[in-house]
């Protein structure tokens, strides 16, 4: 389930971002968090995500320009590649992004994100975040056992593959 909802600690629905929406839709402090990142998700509501059809606006390709800053020699080594500098960088971040180590700070990172949303300033919160990049699950648990059970549910699921 990539999407949960929350309304102060209490949980209140995890599914698609449709389900999730259409959930808490009448709950002005519902937050919605994207479980892969840990990041609260923003919905225009004038645009739900249940809604069909064309949105107004460029249409989504699913390619981002932005701006990369290199060394002339990086810069080189990149053109010589079959494809160029895009179709090289594209390869070199998806290898990197296959390395299970990154694959492991990413779901560390998530949990950071979601637990600082929630739960920021209970107790024990920064003894658990240094016991969660630290790879220390049983210190972990034991840090966020006083957490509110629908929070600490969560965290427990989003870290599985953390440790």
């Amino acid at each position: 389930m990539p999407y949960a909802a929350f309304s102060g600690f209490d949980h209140v629905a995890s599914g698609s971002l449709s389900e999730v929406y259409a959930a808490c839709r009448q709950d002005p402090a519902a937050l919605i968090f994207d479980r892969d990142s840990g990041r609260v998700v923003d919905i225009d509501p004038r645009f739900p995500p249940d809604e069909e059809g064309p949105r107004p606006g460029r249409p989504r390709l699913g390619v981002v320009a932005r701006e990369v800053t290199l060394l002339p020699r990086h810069w080189d080594w990149l053109a010589a590649q079959p494809g160029g500098a895009s179709v090289a960088l594209r390869k070199l971040v998806e290898e990197a992004s296959r390395n299970p180590k990154a694959r492991q700070r990413a779901r560390r990172d998530a949990a950071y994100r979601f637990a600082t949303a929630l739960v920021g300033n209970a107790p024990g919160y920064e003894e658990a975040m240094r016991a969660l990049y630290a790879g220390q699950q049983d210190d972990f648990a034991a840090h966020i056992e006083g957490w509110p059970g629908d929070v600490r549910r969560v965290l427990e699921d989003m870290t599985a593959e953390a440790f």
